[in-house]
C-alpha cells in the first residue's frame, strides 16, 4: 500500500509538472501572438502613412502645365486598391499576405512611374511643397523596410513557439497556427529609393 502511494504521489506529481508546464506554454503563444498583431499593426501604419501623402503629391504635381492626366489618375487608383485590403490582426496565411504585397507593389509601382514622368517637368524642382514630399516619401520607404524586417522577426519566433515542445501538441488545436512572412523578392535587399530626378532640358510645352 504504501509503494502504492508512493506511485500515486509521484504520477500526481508530473501531472501538475506538466499542467503548469502547458500553461506556461500557451501564455508564451498568447504573448507571442499579441505581438505579432502589435507589430502588423506598425506595418500597416507604415504603409498607410506612405498612402497619405499621395494626395497631396497628387495635387502637386497636378498644376504643372500638360502634366499626363493618366498618370494620375493610376496613382488615385492604386491608393484606393490598398485600402481595400486590410487585415486587422495581421494576415493568417500565404495567400492573404500575397494579397497586401500585390495591392502595395501596385501603389510602389505606380509612384515609380510617376517619378519617371516628372522628370520631363523641371519647373517642379524649385516648388517646396514637392520637395517636401519627397523627402517624407524616402522616410516612408526606409521606415517600411525596418518595420517589415521586425514583423519578419516576431513571426519568425511565434513560429518556432507553436513547434516546440510542448505547444506542438495542442497549439493547434487551440488555434495557434503558422504565421506567414515577408520574403525578400530579388533586388529587395534595400528598399526603394523615392529619387525625382531632373534634366535641365525645357519640356516643350
Amino acid at each position: 500500500m504504501k509503494t502504492l502511494l508512493i506511485i500515486l504521489g509521484v504520477v500526481a506529481a508530473f501531472v501538475v509538472v506538466l499542467a503548469l508546464a502547458a500553461m506556461s506554454s500557451y501564455n508564451g503563444l498568447v504573448s507571442s501572438n499579441q505581438g505579432v498583431e502589435a507589430q502588423w499593426a506598425q506595418v500597416e501604419n507604415v504603409y498607410q502613412r506612405r498612402a497619405d501623402l499621395i494626395p497631396n503629391l497628387v495635387k502637386t504635381v497636378e498644376g504643372a502645365a500638360n502634366f499626363e492626366k493618366s498618370t494620375l489618375t493610376e496613382i488615385t487608383e492604386a491608393r484606393a486598391s490598398v485600402g481595400k485590403v486590410q487585415f486587422a490582426k495581421g494576415p493568417r496565411d500565404a495567400e492573404q499576405l500575397e494579397q497586401f504585397e500585390k495591392a502595395q507593389a501596385g501603389l510602389g509601382g505606380a509612384l515609380s512611374r510617376l517619378m519617371v514622368v516628372v522628370e520631363r517637368y523641371p519647373a517642379l524642382k524649385a516648388n517646396a511643397g514637392f520637395q517636401t514630399l519627397q523627402a517624407q516619401l524616402e522616410g516612408t520607404e526606409n521606415r517600411i523596410s525596418v518595420e517589415r524586417g521586425r514583423f519578419n522577426e516576431v513571426v519568425q519566433s511565434y513560429n518556432t513557439k507553436i513547434k516546440s515542445i510542448p505547444a506542438v501538441f495542442y497549439a493547434a488545436l487551440l488555434g495557434f497556427k503558422e504565421r506567414p512572412y515577408f520574403k525578400a523578392k530579388e533586388g529587395a535587399e534595400e528598399p526603394p529609393k523615392v529619387e525625382f530626378k531632373f534634366s535641365d532640358r525645357k519640356t516643350q510645352p
